[in-house]
């Protein structure tokens, strides 16, 4: 398990007081960050301090606010080593200026631009230095940044810090426990100053990921979406993983581009498993190895399984999850024989276009991308109609499989309040905000509505099973969703 530090930005030397104490409640390391303060009381700070503390004084060059004499920096971090700090950081390019001091020495490199090519090297280079701990941190532009971060932390000989800055470098903050990292960093709480781009806050780190308990041994999944902050996933999984008592993590995976290159490059780092959404589920079919026969007559997997000899398994829990969604309105068999006219053709839509011929309905699908909307018409056996003509249709259900009134656009819906009639059942795949527009005016129409809400948990129920072989605890995960939309 890897070492939690507070990274605290003060302005004041009271400021940084309660900080430390805040950090030793938590149990966490201290990072005092002296270039943030203006004129640092040493002696007040470091005299007796409630958690073992790392001092940092970062000059401009590497990403810090020290501007001044570079003499008098090193000064101060001899002088919080002198008077009782555990560590300093210095500069992998400062360590021969400042010379011994009392305290152990983290040797760090940064770089604020990207993810070099030779990081491996760079790596080994700054561990010939004598570091007492060797800390990398270079800024992920790309997801598949995270790769060579991870591999210098599983390969490393001495104690290090290795982690990818910005949104897409969350995962080698959050897994550093699990790959052998000596440290990894939070923000005392969400909106304070950042010492690093993409840091998250102590309650995150410790609340939401349990990052202070990630080991070798804890199973990792994750959602691969693009974009991915918008998602409740990692909320409602890791709440069942604690519930159930599950060594796993569950964590954003903000995928752009070609999600099957990310899998792909995942696979030396064993991940246990994924789910897959917006607009991933299609391109993701190509890295997997297997793929279940129903989720390949649909086209689309949102459910990836790591199986014990490294295999990828591939499913759909989709459409089942939508067909006993709209089941527990509308009562058993009621499907067969209805109407069902569904906007969007795309991941969601190809699940529940199948799941509706199964149950004997006849669909009427329609998409912006006409192309799409045909090509999934013909492989299902639907009739199609173009978004102009959505008026002119009459329909038993009406259903929304696209992202149209999602957070934060709201205001949006995908039909004209016309469509909707008294005794329709309509669906919608959205669950952020849990009451859409098209929710709302259903309901004022006099319609009996499916939100997305019933489906989003089902789903996530159903991948919960696959992936632990354990009851979900629907009831919390469902509470969770609740609590995070209201």
């Amino acid at each position: 398990m890897a070492l939690l530090a507070v990274s605290l930005m003060p302005r004041s030397t009271e400021e940084a007081l309660g900080g430390l104490a805040e950090a030793a409640r938590a149990g966490c390391v201290a990072e005092l960050r002296l270039d943030a303060m203006p004129a640092p009381d040493l002696g007040c700070l470091l005299a007796s301090p409630p958690c073992p503390v790392i001092a940092t004084c970062r000059p401009r060059r590497e990403g810090g606010l020290y501007d001044g004499p570079e003499a008098a920096r090193l000064g101060v971090l001899r002088e919080a080593a002198r008077l009782g700090a555990a560590y300093v950081d210095v500069e992998h390019d400062a360590l021969e200026a400042l010379g011994p001091v009392a305290a152990k020495r983290i040797v760090s490199y940064h770089n604020f631009r990207e993810t070099p090519a030779d990081l491996a090297a760079i790596h080994a280079r700054l561990a010939r230095m004598g570091a007492d701990v060797v800390k990398v941190a270079v800024m992920a532009n790309h997801i598949l940044d995270c790769g060579p971060v991870l591999r210098v932390l599983r390969d490393a000989r001495v104690p290090t810090i290795a982690l990818a800055m910005g949104p897409r470098g969350v995962l080698t903050r959050v897994l550093a426990g699990k790959f052998g990292g000596f440290l990894t960093y939070a923000a005392p709480a969400e909106g304070d100053r950042e010492a690093g781009p993409g840091q998250p806050a102590l309650a995150e780190m410790r609340g939401l990921y349990r990052a202070h308990r990630i080991g070798p041994a804890t199973q990792v999944y994750g959602v691969i979406a693009d974009p991915v902050g918008h998602s409740l996933s990692p909320r409602i999984h890791n709440a069942a993983f604690e519930a159930t008592g599950c060594d796993a993590v569950y964590l954003p995976l903000w995928v752009e581009g070609d999600p099957a290159r990310f899998v792909a490059a995942m696979r030396e780092f064993a991940l246990d498993g994924y789910s897959v959404t917006i607009p991933h589920k299609q391109a993701v079919m190509a890295a997997l190895d297997e793929i279940e026969p129903v989720a390949r007559r649909i086209g689309a997997v949102n459910t990836v399984q790591r199986g014990p000899d490294g295999t990828l398994f591939g499913t759909n829990t989709d459409w089942t999850a939508g067909m006993a969604s709209i089941g527990a309105v509308v009562g058993p068999g009621w499907l067969r024989g209805k109407r069902a006219l569904m906007i969007g053709a795309g991941g969601v839509g190809r699940a529940m276009a199948f799941g509706l011929r199964e149950r004997g309905a006849a669909v009427t699908l329609c998409d912006a991308d006409e192309a799409r909307a045909e090509a999934l018409a013909r492989e299902v056996g639907a009739a199609r109609c173009a978004l102009a003509d959505l008026a002119a249709q009459t329909c038993d259900l009406l259903l929304n499989c696209t992202p149209i009134g999602m957070h934060p656009k709201t205001d949006a819906s995908p039909v004209p309040r016309a469509v909707l009639r008294e005794g329709m059942v309509v669906y919608d795949a959205v669950y952020n905000p849990l009451e859409t527009r098209l929710v709302r005016e259903a309901r004022a129409a006099g319609c009996r509505t499916v939100p997305g809400i019933d489906h989003f948990v089902r789903q996530a129920a159903e991948q919960f099973e696959l992936w632990t072989h354990r009851a979900a605890p629907v009831d919390v995960m469902r509470r969770v969703v609740l609590e995070a939309l209201r």
